[in-house]
């Protein structure tokens, strides 16, 4: 009998993911695992951009592709996809809102001293362009720390260093709430209507086991009202041949990614068709359980997480975390360590199973 029993029988979806014949791959929170499916996917549309090159069939092609995959994300997100733009990560999606905002010197954008650079870019551009000011708090005090020159709140949904979760109490406040969703969507229940956010911005290439440069980000149809939008094309524009007088989608559209490949779009749909099949209430509750199961065992073996929420990241501490995790590596444990921190940090998926968490727990060191 192994450490882990058995939670839920993972039906087939396991086998999807050729890489994980070899590895104990715990790093989705980087970067999810490629399915077959995904990768068959993608291969078809440059096969037949190959063989029919690419005309005006081509781009019906990709619209087709962008709409399936607008809906897919809706669906993950609880969401109408009228509401949901196609991006290239998480960062672009924040990007839109933070720098979309009427900012002017004095106003605050208050933040959680726990994020991640693609979210303190943005924030750091409205300081040094508009001259907003940003105020960094606990993430579990960011609700009542909302004060009169806020405008926006703008923090994690779960936060990539430990894999807590922002409080509740953000969905009562009275300012724009923006969450970077990058370690949310596709890895626990996210319901945006619930959650009471304005903005919530998710990656493509993490938990939707997607390419890289794929992500989305849903607004709110107030909010979205109220964000300029300075980069205009053929990809959010109603009628791009309107010339100057051209006027933006007034629905998620307007923050599409000026170009995704058919490529990329058809790898983003078949991942998250994979996932879709298994089922997302299971995928999340098998996730964040077998989560917990290995925080659990790690803190028996002395190895005590981090701080967390019900979510489907494990921090825990490391002596020297780069050189653990190059060492795990070579046995075929797949982890990240934390910059600036000594942890260690496993993503755990509906993908993985008790094997996985078996072997990395008994190829740490003592």
């Amino acid at each position: 009998m192994g450490l882990f029993s058995p939670i839920v029988e993972p039906s087939g979806l396991r086998s999807q993911f050729p890489v994980l014949e070899r590895v104990a791959y715990l790093n989705a929170g980087t970067d999810g695992p490629l399915s077959a499916r995904a990768a068959t996917a993608a291969r078809a549309e440059l096969e037949r951009e190959l063989a029919e090159g690419r005309a005006m069939a081509h781009f019906e092609r990709r619209k087709e592709l962008s709409d399936g995959l607008r809906e897919a994300c809706a669906r993950a997100l609880g969401a109408d996809a009228a509401d949901v733009s196609l991006t290239t990560c998480t960062t672009e999606g924040m990007g839109h809102v933070v720098m979309g905002l009427d900012l002017r010197p004095g106003d605050e954008l208050l933040t959680s001293d726990e994020e991640h650079p693609g979210l303190l870019g943005a924030l750091a551009a409205a300081r040094e362009i508009r001259g907003a000011t940003v105020r960094e708090v606990p993430l579990e005090q960011i609700a009542e720390q909302v004060g009169p020159a806020t405008r926006l709140v703008a923090c994690s949904h779960v936060g990539w260093v430990s894999g807590s979760l922002a409080p509740a109490g953000l969905a009562e406040v009275e300012v724009p709430v923006l969450l970077d969703g990058a370690q949310g969507l596709g890895a626990i229940d996210v319901d945006v209507t619930k959650l009471g956010c304005d903005a919530y911005a998710g990656a493509g290439q993490k938990w939707l086991c997607g390419p890289d440069g794929s992500g989305s980000l849903w607004t709110s149809p107030e909010l979205r009202e109220r964000l300029a939008v300075s980069r205009r094309g053929y990809g959010n524009l109603e009628e791009a041949n309107d010339g100057l007088e051209a006027v933006l989608h007034v629905d998620g559209r307007r923050f599409d990614a000026p170009s995704l490949s058919a490529e990329s779009l058809a790898c983003s749909l078949a991942a998250a068709e994979v996932l879709e099949e298994f089922g997302w209430p299971a995928a999340w509750e098998r996730g964040v359980a077998l989560a917990a199961r290995l925080a659990e065992t790690l803190a028996e073996r002395g190895r005590t997480p981090a701080p967390r929420g019900a979510t489907t990241l494990v921090s825990f501490p490391s002596e020297d975390p780069a050189a653990e995790r190059e060492l795990l590596a070579s046995g075929g444990v797949v982890v990240r360590n934390i910059p600036g921190r000594q942890w260690l940090r496993a993503s755990v998926g509906a993908w993985n199973d008790e094997g996985d968490l078996e072997r990395l727990v008994g190829s740490l060191a003592t």
